[in-house]
């Protein structure tokens, strides 16, 4: 069981990683205000010390627990490190994500350190953003100077600055959007005082504001953490974290793509080139800004540059990378200033436009470029010659629709956020909008979609001079695939379809994956009876097994009213999420390879 401390926006992040297990687990706030979604876990509300903390975790078996509170809840932070310590459990740390420090901000250690600090500037007249609960803190300063506290419009908020006798009429409460601009305009403070609240704090937001009306800026450092933690920045890190330390609680794991193993080899190699150091693994920055660590099988070095491989792990993602080495071989340049991508062994070349990558060039797409060159340019300014390469990488690259997308003699380097979901949904509908780019950068205006390759060798009779890139597997998310369709600017569009899927998206299902939709076999009837079938059909569909046997089961007399009446009800379905004018054409296929009905 996961415990988890929230009432954060991290807290609500915690909950969706973890929802998608499946499994039960305890989300724990200070507070009932958080309004917050528990459909496997329980929300539980109330302060817990130490020894209440350590009861309920051995009272419900708690075997991991996630801090995603508030940075500044110094108590609770140090009541889980008390309770994980007494008990052994391990402490995820969610972390916000914070940006650097700035020179034109004060900073200051914590409150007592701000009021010196203020003193120390002269300032007067002060707009107070660390909340109520910094009012006890402040006190010596409010009562010499003039301050105005901004909090949120709370019962418990309004006991506080009763308690501690602050002014009622020097309260602002938060605007719908938390905008402070209104409040620096009207009350012209000297100086507005802020915690390091993160990124999800609207810190910069706060910050930038100040600056532009020309008020300075002081903040409190954020406290540190119990070393204890393990501290993760973000939902695919706290994911990764939870499959390492719980291994059986996701039942399947996630993995790395090919694009942030070729980054954490490249970042290696450079790091080590600079240093001299051999590394056993190193960090990087995904593309929403959360840091991973991966280590690394070996640093190789050569008179003038430095190789290092990093393994790649697909998790349960069926990808034929899982396993291989993503090397990268990072030399200095006097030729140039830039950072060359060179394409070594394994690395496909990109003989078709639409990728966003020169023709002629290595398959590094674009997102792993970017990546690569964000870390490299932390560590190094000058010109650089990258080298990624996969051992193996051609002979692989032949169990992969690569040449779809006019990728030839080798792999791809992918990957759009970084982290392989397993058996992505996301990832799948990535590729096809891939696959529709290079339909389009190809000049191509028919697109010819399938289920899979045996849909789509049958359909390929019928439309023998489109090439390869005209045809387009959409697995279960026909609408989806519909859409990027249409998104993509196609008009003229054909649909094969075998009848187990034909028969869910008659009914308007538009994602026909069997563990979300099954056969229907009171539409089937209903279908039956418009279509004007005899009572023979009716009975049929009632005893159906499988879709298919549809073609045995009913006679040549119902079948002749019944399928191309559920053809249509397909078309009507695809029909509505095209653009207008489209030319829509429908394949319904039989077991035996043959185009039985069609429509257009």
């Amino acid at each position: 069981m996961i415990l988890i401390f929230g009432g954060t926006t991290e807290g609500r992040v915690a909950v969706e990683v973890i929802e998608t297990a499946g499994k039960p687990y305890f989300y724990s706030t200070q507070g009932t205000d958080q309004q917050i979604d528990c459909r496997q876990g329980e929300h539980i509300a109330g302060a817990m010390d130490a020894a209440a903390m350590t009861a309920f975790c051995q009272a419900h078996q708690i075997r991991l627990i996630v801090d995603a509170a508030h940075p500044f809840a110094t108590g609770l932070h140090r009541n889980i490190a008390e309770t994980a310590d007494r008990l052994q459990i391990p402490v995820v740390r969610l972390e916000r994500q914070y940006p650097p420090h700035r020179p034109e901000i004060v900073w200051c250690r914590d409150f007592d350190d701000a009021i010196t600090q203020l003193e120390r500037h002269q300032v007067n007249r002060l707009l107070a953003l660390t909340g109520v609960n910094s009012l006890a803190k402040l006190r010596s300063y409010w009562q010499q100077h003039d301050c105005w506290f901004r909090i949120l419009q709370r019962e418990a908020s309004e006991k506080i600055r009763a308690q501690v006798g602050f002014p009622a009429e020097r309260i602002l409460f938060y605007e719908q959007d938390g905008v402070i601009d209104p409040w620096l305009i009207r009350l012209l403070p000297e100086a507005i005082l802020l915690k390091e609240s993160g990124e999800s704090g609207g810190f910069t937001e706060k910050v930038n504001a100040a600056l532009r009306h020309g008020v300075q800026v002081f903040a409190i450092e954020r406290p540190p953490l119990p070393t204890s933690f393990q501290v993760v920045t973000g939902r695919y890190t706290l994911r990764r974290a939870i499959e390492r330390l719980l291994p059986d609680f996701f039942d399947l794991r996630s993995g790395v793509t090919t694009g942030t193993c070729a980054t954490a080899a490249a970042k290696t190699a450079l790091a080590a080139l600079l240093n001299h150091e051999t590394y056993e693994g190193i960090q990087i920055t995904l593309p929403d800004g959360e840091r991973l660590s991966l280590p690394v099988e070996f640093v190789n070095f050569a008179d003038h540059s430095v190789t290092v491989g990093v393994r790649k792990e697909a998790g349960d993602d069926p990808d034929v990378t899982n396993g291989v080495i993503i090397t990268a071989q990072v030399a200095f340049s006097d030729t140039h200033a830039d950072i060359r991508f060179i394409g070594g062994e394994g690395i496909g070349t990109v003989t078709l436009p639409g990728l966003g990558i020169e023709v002629g060039g290595p398959a590094i797409n674009p997102v792993p470029r970017q990546m690569m060159e964000r870390e490299l340019r932390q560590l190094y300014a000058g010109g650089l010659d990258v080298t990624i390469s996969i051992p193996g990488g051609q002979e692989l690259a032949k169990r992969t629709f690569n040449h779809r997308v006019g990728v030839i003699d080798g792999l791809s380097i992918i990957g759009t956020s970084g982290i392989v979901q397993p058996f992505s949904h996301e990832a799948f509908l990535d590729a096809i909008r891939r696959e529709f780019e290079v339909a389009v950068a190809s000049g191509i205006s028919h697109i010819v979609l399938n289920s899979g390759a045996r849909s789509e060798r049958i359909v390929k009779t019928r439309y023998p001079m489109l090439p390869p890139q005209a045809f387009i597997h959409y697995g279960n998310a026909i609408g989806e695939t519909l859409k990027i369709a249409r998104e993509t600017g196609f008009r003229n569009i054909t649909l094969g379809l075998m009848l187990g899927k034909a028969v869910k998206l008659a009914e308007g299902n538009l994602d026909t994956h069997s563990h979300k939709i099954l056969m229907n076999l009171s539409f089937l009837q209903t279908l039956a009876t418009e279509a004007g079938c005899s009572q023979e059909a009716l009975t049929a569909i009632s005893q159906l097994q499988m879709a298919r046997e549809l073609w045995s089961k009913l006679t040549p007399s119902d079948a002749e009213r019944f399928f191309p009446l559920l053809l249509k009800k397909c078309w009507t379905c695809c029909s509505a999420l095209l653009a207008e004018n489209s030319h829509l054409e429908l394949f319904l296929i039989t077991d035996e390879g043959e185009i039985a009905y069609q429509i257009a």
